[in-house]
């Protein structure tokens, strides 16, 4: 087993009894948390690693597994995800979505894997008490999910100094809200970012920097708290300069992208002038048949030649794609996935951030825009969409565009 990176070591030697680790992807939290268990289970004592679901707690499993298995006197139980060791301690791994199965145990300590994830009540009214019994203590660590209870916990800890001071500041910290009610006991502390783990390259951080948002790359790389946790595009504003066109401007070269409308949703297209880098035309409409969509798509494609029509594939969009095709189009569709829609919105988000692409200052697109949202998931991967109530056809038409004017289009022949 690799030996602990020095910000690894400044947690694990804290003498606080609840620590409160805020750190970047790939930084070595779940390292860090699987070392304080088996320090603790091989000593006797009764420990968990809880995760917010179990498919993100089995990462953690196979490591725990893994050393157990290499220790030789320890019983691992598969079925029970459970480690035994001979002096009586146990790890074990637990789910926090459902917070009453966490309730009943005495405990000496617990990791809550990725924190932020997991509800405030599962911690509050299960996991504290379980620990109050033995007067165990707890390891919460995550990367940041917006400014929710993780975010309080770890201002509420109240350390943000060197270790060796932190140790002496511990017992005078201050207890928010979160956690008065259980007295005023030792708390802790710390941030570090991806960068701060020596086993990482530089190079693998630089490329994430270069390729994703400012925002993304602040929180899940720089591990801070971000105020507007959900926005994902911005200078928006600043971008709205386009000119519109009605037709093709001799010598520009034009890529569309189209988003199909479902029930109560829009149908966009967006035609973005690859010349200028800017979108210059914009159709959105709704409650109309598919063959007027068609033929509405089809009257753009004549007044602007693009290079390639990007389309959406999903649902109703693969036929609709087939039309398109046999009518000579130079379609291409894209099958939008949770993977492919946050690889199209990070490189829309980016060409906001460095100014290079130029949109029209049209007031439904530019609110669109502004309400886009995401959600990071336990998984890692970022959940983007629309609030409650709002639409994100124009967002994703335009997302599908700038597809075109970023990434390498096969040899299609033209109208």
């Amino acid at each position: 087993m690799r030996g602990l990176h020095e910000g690894q070591v400044q947690v694990a030697r804290s003498s606080a009894r609840f620590r409160v680790l805020a750190a970047g992807r790939r930084w070595g939290k779940t390292r860090l948390g699987v070392f304080m268990l088996f320090i603790e289970a091989l000593q006797g004592g009764r420990t968990w690693w809880i995760a917010p679901t179990y498919s993100i707690g089995r990462i953690a499993w196979r490591q725990i597994r893994l050393y157990a298995r290499a220790l030789g006197d320890a019983e691992v139980r598969e079925a029970e995800k459970m480690v035994k060791f001979p002096g009586g301690g146990w790890i074990q791994l637990k789910s926090a979505d459902n917070p009453d199965s966490l309730r009943g145990e005495g405990l000496d300590y617990a990791v809550l894997d990725e924190a932020a994830f997991m509800s405030e009540t599962a911690w509050a009214e299960a996991i504290r008490p379980a620990l109050a019994d033995r007067v165990g203590g707890a390891l919460f660590c995550s990367t940041p999910n917006g400014r929710n209870w993780f975010w309080r916990l770890w201002q509420n800890a109240d350390c943000r100094l060197p270790n060796a001071e932190c140790e002496n500041q511990n017992a005078n910290s201050k207890i928010g809200n979160l956690h008065s009610a259980f007295g005023n006991l030792s708390w802790a502390a710390w941030q570090f970012p991806t960068a701060s783990n020596p086993f990482i390259a530089k190079s693998e951080i630089e490329a994430a920097r270069r390729n994703l948002p400012e925002r993304v790359f602040r929180q899940e790389f720089l591990a801070e708290f971000i105020e507007d946790g959900g926005g994902v595009l911005r200078r928006v504003v600043e971008a709205a300069t386009a000119a519109p066109q009605d037709r093709a401007v001799n010598g520009h070269d034009y890529v569309l992208g189209v988003d199909w409308g479902k029930h109560e949703d829009f149908t966009v297209i967006c035609v973005i002038d690859l010349t200028e880098s800017a979108l210059v035309a914009m159709d959105r409409f709704n409650q109309i048949d598919y063959a007027l969509q068609i033929q509405r798509l089809k009257a753009l494609c004549e007044r602007f030649n693009p290079r390639v029509v990007i389309a959406e594939s999903n649902s109703m969009g693969e036929p609709l794609i087939e039309q398109l095709s046999r009518a000579g189009l130079p379609v291409q569709p894209f099958q939008t996935t949770a993977a492919s829609k946050a690889q199209a919105i990070d490189a829309l988000a980016l060409a906001f951030e460095r100014g290079e692409l130029k949109i029209l200052p049209d007031p439904t697109l530019i609110a669109e825009l502004q309400a886009y949202q995401a959600e990071r998931l336990p998984s890692g991967l970022l959940r983007y969409g629309a609030p409650e109530g709002m639409h994100d056809d124009c967002v994703m038409a335009l997302a599908l565009a700038w597809q075109a004017c970023t990434t390498p289009i096969p040899s299609i022949s033209r109208l």
